[in-house]
């Protein structure tokens, strides 16, 4: 790896100008993906680490971002649990049979992720086999998400099955949480091994609990997969939506950086949970859709909640949405690097 400005930010060390990735940015608005997905289903292509590698390359090959993000889905652990799983389009995961009860958790096989998701690390390798310059990041689901996919079977809006869970046996959904921690330590290690530079956990659904129950019941779960991947050395990021009221408690949890979204500006992030994190965030995905105007507008805003910006990595504040006009991608990218530059250099 020649070119290490998004690692380098991630552990606040300079960089030459401010680094980009974007969540989402390998599928859905780009054709060759279209194209793939036209022929293969999601999980073909994921389980498949050729296909995964090359839509993990397409935006490298269209775009100037920093870093690719390995092709997966946050439900592909659920494979080395025992647990049945589809994709359906515009639904996302759907477990057959929800997990609910002490007796279902119990159930839960031991996960091993070499022998039951190689074909990511396998993506990873592949990746890095056919680009040299920039680095991979590695993902996981979060414990509370990958629980709320586990008890409801599938999205959810309000989680009505996983707050009854939560509130009638405590003890069972803790013990599901534990399980799905060790199971993300082990499964981020195998991706760390394969290469990956850097590690992010998607905890997209968190914003649904109260600061109680974040302290009370995913705190240790998550310092749990922060610590045991920490002596893997590759930078850890914690992402999560809708959960300002909750920034100072992720503060503690024990990851290097924080991806922020647009809910919060990041100045304010900064201010309340110090300058000992980096931060990762956090344009507005529908500035993407709007005029090029508009989106140097918006992102010039966001470069601008940070000063220096030395322990920044900028994204968006969630993926890129389909209907995205890879033009426009292609001019934040270019934006971003021009502008850090400048910044640098006053």
């Amino acid at each position: 790896m020649t070119r290490d400005r998004f690692v380098r930010a991630l552990r606040g060390e300079p960089t030459d100008t401010t680094p980009i990735w974007l969540m989402r940015q390998a599928g859905r608005h780009l054709p060759g993906y279209r194209a793939l997905r036209a022929a293969h289903p999601i999980l073909e292509i994921a389980r498949t680490p050729e296909l995964a590698a090359e839509v993990t390359l397409e935006p490298l090959r269209a775009y100037d971002v920093d870093a690719g993000v390995v092709f997966a889905d946050i439900s592909l652990p659920f494979l080395g649990l025992g647990v049945p799983f589809s994709i359906d389009p515009g639904a996302g995961p759907v477990v057959a049979r929800p997990v609910r009860s002490r007796a279902d958790v119990d159930a839960l096989t031991e996960f091993d992720a070499r022998s039951s998701v190689p074909f990511v690390g396998r993506a990873i390798e592949r990746f890095l086999e056919l680009e040299h310059e920039r680095p991979i990041v590695g993902f996981a689901g979060g414990p509370f998400t990958l629980a709320a996919y586990l008890i409801e079977g599938g999205a959810s809006r309000e989680y009505p099955e996983t707050k009854r869970l939560l509130y009638s046996d405590p003890a069972t959904f803790d013990r599901l949480l534990d399980r799905l921690a060790t199971m993300t330590v082990d499964y981020l290690t195998l991706q760390a091994e394969s290469g990956a530079a850097a590690l992010q956990l998607f905890d997209t659904w968190v914003g649904a609990v109260p600061p109680a129950v974040f302290e009370r019941h995913l705190l240790g779960p998550l310092r749990t997969i922060f610590d045991g991947i920490r002596p893997l050395g590759r930078p850890s990021i914690y992402f999560s939506t809708g959960s300002s009221h909750l920034l100072e408690l992720i503060a503690r949890t024990g990851a290097d950086a924080l991806g922020v979204d647009w809910r919060e500006p990041l100045g304010r992030v900064r201010a309340r949970v110090g300058d000992g994190l980096a931060l990762q965030g956090n344009l507005d995905p529908g500035a993407l859709l709007g005029t090029s105007e508009a989106l140097r507008r918006e992102a010039r805003a966001v470069l601008d909640e940070l000063p220096g910006g030395r322990a920044y990595v900028f994204n968006l504040g969630h993926g890129v949405l389909p209907a995205t006009d890879p033009e426009r991608v292609r001019e934040l990218v270019e934006f971003v690097h021009a502008e850090g530059r400048q910044d640098r250099n006053r």
